[in-house]
């Protein structure tokens, strides 16, 4: 099994992009009304990582079916390393407080696209 940055290298070598962001997969640890109850700390928590630019993406997530929330939610940080993406995630008021737990994977985007359309007059924004 290859070491993360000897992937990295060798995924660059062949003209990979080769980005490492950092996901959180955040999930409720039992009571909802602790998660409710913390929600305004976390939302103000993401708006200031959003503004330093660590926050790449942020929502719920369905079960497997599509079809259902249970609670899941996936944070994608951009930091430095991953202690520093175990930091940002530790100090998430969700997690803090104990209402979420969450495990962190490095992820290494090197293929796909993106498509950003902005509206200034319209004052809207997509992503597709």
């Amino acid at each position: 099994m290859p070491r993360w940055n000897d992937y990295k290298a060798e995924a660059k070598s062949r003209g990979a992009l080769a980005l490492e962001l950092y996901i959180a997969q955040s999930t409720p640890a039992g009571d909802p009304a602790a998660v409710k109850e913390n929600l305004p700390a976390h939302l103000a928590y993401q708006a200031e990582l959003e503004a330093a630019q660590n926050l790449v993406f942020a929502g719920p997530m369905s079960d497997e079916s599509g079809e259902m929330m249970e609670g899941m939610g996936m944070i994608v940080y951009r930091a430095e390393s991953f202690e520093a993406a175990q930091a940002l995630a530790a100090a998430d008021p969700m997690h803090i407080s104990g209402a979420r737990t969450y495990v962190l994977r490095r992820w290494m985007i090197n293929e796909g696209s993106v498509q950003l359309n902005v509206k200034l007059s319209g004052q809207s924004v997509s992503l597709s």
